[in-house]
C-alpha cells in the first residue's frame, strides 16, 4: 500500500482544541515534575550528619583545623595487570600510618583487560576496589549524554561482575568515578542510589580548593562548580560526593589529575617534583584540612622514575606525621559521618575486611561486541562468552 493511499479522518476544531488542552496540560504537568526533582537549597538544620551534609568548606563536626585528622586519598584508574601490579606492590605494599593501620589507596577499575586475580590481591591487602565503568569507551560525549539504562549497564552491573570475578563482597563496592571525569547530570548518582554505591570521586572542584570543599551529600542543592557538564541538579537523598579538590601547577593553573597538570617540574627533577606535591598538600594542611587526593594513573608514575621517587619521599612523610592519615576514599566518608578529633580518631581501631579466597582461572573468551578473543585471569568459573555490556557475567 502506497503512502497516498493512506486516509487520515480530519479532526474537527472541537477535537483539534480538546487535542490542545491535553497537550497543554501534558507540558504543565511535566514541568511541574521537573520543578518538584529539583533540589532545594541546603538547610543546615535540616541536614545533619550522619545521613546528611550540605556542600560546605566547613569542617565537619566544627572542629578547628588543628584537631582535625589530615586524610590522604591516593587513587589509580584504570585496569589492573601484571605491569602495573609491579608498581602497587613496590610502593603501596607493607606501609602503615602512625595510628598502626595500614596506608591505604583506592583503585577504580574498568574492566577491559583486568586481571582479576590481582584486583582479588589488591582487596586482600586491604586497598578499597571501586567502580571506573565496564566499556570505558570512547568519545567522551558517550559519558556525557549516557541515559539512566546506559549507566546502569555501566555501573551497576559492574558491580555485580566485580564481586563475582574477583570474588570480592559486593557491599564493599561503595565508591564510582566516572571515564574522563565526564559527569551525565543526575544519571549516575541515580543509578548509586537504586543500586548500593555510597559515594562518587568524579567530580572536580577548581572554584574551592583554598579552602578545600569537604564531603557532602545530595540531598540538597550543591553550591560546588561545574567544571564538566552537565552536573546532578536533583536531589538525590543519602549520595555522597567526594570533590576532587584541584591541585595548581607551577603557573596557578588547576588540575584534578596530578598526570593532567600543564605547567609542571622536569620529569627528572625528583626534588622538583617533591616540592611540587608538597605545596599541593600544605594548602590543605595550613588550611581547613580538606581531603587531600593524589589522584593519577600508574602509567605516569612508572615512567618517569624522578616522579616516582618524589611520590614515594611524600609518602614516607606523611606516614610519619601524627595527624595525617593515608586512607582508602571510603573510610574518609565514614568519618565525616562521624567526626571525631585526631586525638580521639587515632585509638579507632583500624579498617577491617574479611578476606576471600581466589580459585584462580585463566580463559578465553570472545566478545560479541567486537569479535576479539580475550584472555581472562579471573577468580570463578570461565565465561561462556567475554562479559561485556548487557552481559556483566558472560553467560
Amino acid at each position: 500500500m502506497s503512502m497516498d493511499s493512506i486516509v487520515t479522518p480530519k479532526k474537527s476544531s472541537t477535537d483539534a482544541g480538546t487535542m490542545k488542552s491535553i497537550s497543554l496540560l501534558a507540558l504543565l504537568l511535566v514541568s511541574a515534575v521537573a520543578l518538584a526533582e529539583e533540589a532545594p537549597v541546603c538547610d543546615p538544620e535540616a541536614c545533619e550528619l550522619p545521613n546528611c551534609r550540605c556542600s560546605s568548606v566547613n569542617i565537619p563536626g566544627g572542629l578547628n583545623p588543628r584537631d582535625t585528622p589530615q586524610f590522604v586519598t591516593v587513587t589509580f584508574d584504570d585496569g589492573v595487570n601484571v605491569n602495573n601490579i609491579v608498581t602497587y606492590r613496590d610502593i603501596l605494599y607493607n606501609r602503615f600510618n602512625t595510628n598502626g593501620c595500614p596506608a591505604g589507596a583506592t583503585f577504580y577499575v574498568s574492566h577491559e583487560y583486568t586481571n582479576y586475580v590481582l584486583v582479588n590481591e589488591l582487596y586482600n591487602r586491604g586497598f578499597e576496589i571501586a567502580l571506573h565503568s565496564i566499556s570505558h569507551q570512547t568519545p567522551q560525549t558517550y559519558w556525557r549524554d549516557a541515559t539512566y539504562d546506559d549507566l546502569k549497564k555501566e555501573i551497576a552491573d559492574q558491580k555485580v561482575q566485580m564481586a563475582h570475578f574477583a570474588n570480592i563482597p559486593a557491599d564493599s563496592i561503595k565508591g564510582v568515578r566516572l571515564p574522563f571525569l565526564q559527569l551525565a547530570g543526575d544519571n549516575s548518582f541515580q543509578v548509586m542510589a537504586d543500586h548500593g554505591l555510597e559515594y562518587d570521586c568524579s567530580w572536580p572542584t577548581t572554584a574551592h580548593t583554598n579552602p578545600g570543599l569537604w564531603p557532602y551529600t545530595l540531598d540538597y542543592q550543591s553550591s560546588q562548580d561545574c567544571v564538566v557538564l552537565p552536573c546532578p541538579t536533583s536531589s538525590i537523598p543519602g549520595i555522597w560526593v567526594k570533590p576532587m579538590v584541584a591541585w595548581s601547577d607551577l603557573q596557578g593553573i588547576p588540575c584534578s589529575m596530578v598526570d593532567a597538570c600543564f605547567f609542571i617540574p622536569d620529569r627528572e627533577n625528583e626534588q622538583e617534583w617533591f616540592e611540587f606535591i608538597l605545596t599541593n598538600f600544605e594548602r590543605h594542611y595550613f588550611g581547613n584540612r580538606a581531603p587531600f587526593g593524589f589522584f593519577v594513573h600508574e602509567a605516569f608514575i612508572s615512567a618517569y622514575p624522578a616522579v616516582r621517587r618524589a611520590f614515594v619521599r611524600f609518602m614516607d612523610i606523611i606516614n610519619n606525621l601524627e595527624d595525617v592519615f593515608m586512607v582508602n576514599s571510603h573510610e574518609v566518608i565514614d568519618w565525616v559521618k562521624n567526626p571525631v578529633p585526631v586525638d580521639q580518631y587515632k585509638k579507632q581501631p583500624c579498617r577491617r575486611f574479611t578476606p576471600t579466597n581466589c580459585p584462580a582461572a585463566s580463559c578465553s573468551a570472545t566478545s560479541a561486541h567486537n569479535g576479539m578473543t580475550y584472555w581472562m585471569q579471573l577468580c570463578n568459573v570461565c565465561p561462556r562468552v567475554y562479559p561485556w555490556l548487557g552481559n556483566p557475567l558472560g553467560q
